[in-house]
């Protein structure tokens, strides 16, 4: 950025109102991938025949002209007097560490203020949800937000229902999404709302991503979850050759032997290491295992996801789904699968 294709869309604000104006506020250090994740998915639709009117993208600021992102390229804006809160169908607020100072611009707090009643619908990624809870948007409604920031979210705001775990948040016209890379996925699933699954699939086929990674899925798989725990990165390896030997006899002492230690050192440090017992771990990558199998529609039965994730059957694996993600795999292959 700025990019041909920007500068047409801004310069197409000053002369109609788009139907379906997505406008993006930029700010100084707002995070590139924020704004660029979702523009790019919001794009992808020009080249599709659509049931109904496109996008057209907006990026504003308080005063226009060239926006310093965090990593010090630029974003071509237009000034927010340009558009008038009325005609904004989408609007999307980003994050970043210039977020912090954005209460001080009174001029683009206020036009946001104006324009969260008109939209039809609101979004923010990352700590884009700070700005809707300075506003009141999100008092007694569900949010996300980078799990970093969560508890400064809630504690902050605490008629807000943080949900920690969640990839974003749908509450009535009111989105938010977790960080940076998220903006994608709820950029695919506003889609999915507006022009339906086949074309949102179709999206996200032409960007090489998953459609969607849920709502309600966590920002944390399991494998992600293990190496944080594991900060010198002492089981690595071990995690890497469990996964791919995921329906094999994975008991401890199989587990020690491969870690070079005696079953009795190996779970003593495991669990030092990890926070888990060697049995739980390993459950816990087969839930993972399962869930990608599930989500992809690669295998067609549970009871075969079961037998290639080391269930044995799937009544073991769907009572390791409840205890790690509160559904059997059944529902979450109906609610996550698409």
């Amino acid at each position: 950025m700025p990019s041909n294709s920007a500068r047409s869309r801004n310069a197409a604000a000053h002369q109609k109102a788009p139907e379906r104006c997505v406008a993006m506020v930029a700010f100084p250090g707002v995070t590139l991938l924020d704004i660029s994740g979702p523009a790019q998915v919001f794009a992808e639709l020009s080249e599709i025949e659509l049931p109904g009117p496109n996008y057209a993208l907006v990026y504003v600021s308080s005063s226009g002209g060239l926006v310093p992102t965090d990593v010090g390229l630029m974003i071509d804006t237009v000034p927010i007097a340009s558009l008038k809160p009325h005609q904004v169908d989408t609007l999307l607020i980003p994050g970043g560490p210039g977020i912090w100072k954005l209460p001080q611009d009174e001029v683009l707090m206020n036009w946001i203020a104006r324009a969260l009643p008109k939209a039809r619908r609101i979004a923010s990624v990352c700590l884009g949800a700070f700005v809707l809870a300075w506003t009141g948007v999100l008092d007694g409604r569900r949010a996300a937000t980078h799990w970093r920031y969560c508890p400064r979210l809630q504690d902050g705001f605490p008629n807000i229902k943080v949900d920690p775990n969640a990839i974003f948040v749908q509450d009535g016209h009111v989105w938010s999404s977790a960080g940076v890379s998220a903006g994608i996925d709820l950029a695919l699933a506003m889609i999915e709302e507006d022009f339906g699954h086949t074309i949102a699939l179709d999206i996200a086929r032409r960007l090489v991503v998953f459609l969607k990674r849920p709502g309600g899925q966590s920002q944390f798989s399991t494998v992600l979850a293990a190496q944080a725990s594991d900060v010198e990165g002492r089981f690595s390896a071990l995690h890497a050759w469990i996964i791919e030997n995921i329906a094999s006899d994975l008991r401890v002492e199989n587990l020690a032997a491969k870690a070079g230690m005696t079953p009795r050192t190996f779970a003593r440090t495991y669990v030092n290491r990890t926070g888990m017992t060697p049995a739980n771990g390993v459950e816990a990558l087969r839930v993972e295992t399962a869930r990608l199998l599930l989500e992809s529609r690669q295998v067609g039965s549970v009871v075969e996801v079961a037998k290639r994730a080391g269930f044995g059957d799937d009544e073991r694996m769907r009572r390791a789904f409840l205890r790690h993600l509160g559904v059997s795999p059944s529902e979450y292959r109906s609610r996550f699968s698409g």
